[in-house]
């Protein structure tokens, strides 16, 4: 009878294996991080960590031709604020679309849709000229602006508040006084907070991750993580120990994230597939 109470699950097996490939390419990355470049490229490459983290570290903080505590800094503040933004906005709208009849609606959230359709790329060079016109150019607004209110977000909240939200609690709220924006913040906003977290995440990571435009827009003193990434990689010669201390150092917050709003994110997950 103990020999079957701890028998191994083929589900738990399953599981093992997915995270351990999973998981895989960002041990991997520490390992090479943490050694000179001449055991990147030996064969076998090497797959325990070695003792030179720190010094590469170090040799990308020191670094004179990328300032690569600006580009964390950078990076930190627009993702941030971006996220912040687009989680605010995509919850108002969404109430807006899902609960409230005004003129319009439908139109409204049908272009809303429409423009999800429109490839990111196409809007650079419109983009590109409205901030010179704006004054922007090269400078750390121009980023975040575009991106301060996302469609999908809206969608996806917009969803969440039709499941999620009953009438008959707005009506209640309506009965008791509470304006509309009332209603919003102290009514709807504490049950949309799991759908929020998982909508704070995607756009964090997003906003973290983008490359094209902090490249097309920002100059040379003033990059994102992923700009600053680019050019350690430029050059005559490429320095792969370099490069994975860079992106370990890249990566970081972004796991700093995971642990710290986990618990909510698999719980705003969770919550949607079970009313689905």
């Amino acid at each position: 009878m103990a020999a079957s109470r701890f028998r191994i699950r083929p589900a738990v097996v399953m599981l093992a294996v997915v995270t351990a490939v999973s998981a895989f390419p960002l041990y991997f990355m520490v390992v090479m991080a943490s050694r000179p470049n001449e055991d990147i490229t030996s064969v076998p490459p090497p797959l325990w960590p070695g003792d030179r983290l720190m010094d590469n570290v170090d040799r990308v903080l020191g670094n004179p031709d990328v300032t690569f505590e600006q580009a964390l800094v950078n990076s930190v503040v627009v993702s941030l604020v971006c996220t912040v933004s687009v989680v605010f906005f995509s919850c108002l709208a969404g109430f807006a679309f899902a609960k409230l009849r005004f003129v319009g609606r439908q139109p409204l959230l049908a272009f809303v849709l429409i423009t999800m359709m429109v490839p990111v790329q196409l809007g650079m060079i419109p983009l590109y000229m409205l901030m010179s016109k704006l004054h922007l150019a090269g400078q750390l607004p121009a980023v975040m602006l575009p991106f301060l209110v996302s469609a999908f977000g809206v969608f996806l909240m917009r969803q969440y508040v039709v499941q999620s939200v009953p009438d008959e609690l707005l009506e209640a709220a309506r009965l008791d006084g509470a304006s509309i924006f009332r209603t919003f913040w102290y009514v709807v906003m504490p049950i949309l907070r799991p759908g929020a977290a998982v909508l704070a995440l995607l756009t964090f990571m997003e906003r973290w991750n983008d490359f094209l435009w902090p490249y097309l827009v920002l100059d040379v003193e003033h990059p994102t993580v992923q700009v600053a990434l680019s050019r350690l990689a430029g050059g005559y010669y490429t320095d792969q120990a370099l490069i994975m201390a860079g992106t370990l150092l890249g990566v970081v917050p972004l796991l700093l994230v995971f642990l710290l709003f986990g618990r909510q994110i698999v719980g705003g997950i969770l919550e949607g597939g079970l009313k689905s």
